[in-house]
């Protein structure tokens, strides 16, 4: 009895501690300042030309993190990893914004209920960044203050 009660309270306890390192891994990615809720879907496949234009997008493929603008770069992390790293780093010289649209179909489920979600080329690799329409508005106005001579595609 004495010993259930010990393994089940380190198990809770262990269980308190992995909740707070995510707390705190968190505190540490949004303290320097400019975060915002970010789902990304990396190398998304292009439509094929007879592919049926009107078939919705699978929700499929989509995680969510947290962004932060750093310099010339945005830095993405996954929200549940205990990773201090980035698991992506976009380049600002190097995003290409194909076109924006709303979620549709399964993706409706699979991402937050006000996002609006950018299409873009990166280096080669086409992927999806969902975000706030807020954050939308400051992701293109940071693409677009690039410093001078730098070439960016804004759709």
């Amino acid at each position: 009895m004495v010993l259930a009660l010990l393994v089940s309270g380190i198990v809770v306890l262990l269980v308190l501690l992995g909740l707070f390192v995510f707390g705190l891994r968190r505190r540490l990615i949004q303290r320097s300042g400019g975060t915002f809720d970010c789902s990304l879907r990396w190398n998304v496949p292009e439509r094929a030309e007879g592919q049926d234009k009107a078939a919705e997008p699978s929700g499929k493929g989509w995680i969510y993190g947290v962004a932060r603008y750093n310099g010339d770069r945005v830095e993405w992390f996954r929200v549940f990893s205990y990773a201090l790293r980035p698991r992506r780093v976009l380049e600002r010289s190097a995003i290409e914004v194909l076109h924006r649209r709303t979620p549709q179909g399964e993706e409706e489920l699979a991402l937050l209920s006000d996002s609006i979600v950018l299409a873009c080329a990166h280096r080669g690799t086409r992927l999806e960044l969902a975000m706030s329409e807020d954050a939308l508005t400051g992701f293109l106005a940071w693409l677009e203050a690039a410093p001078p001579g730098q070439r960016v595609n804004v759709a």
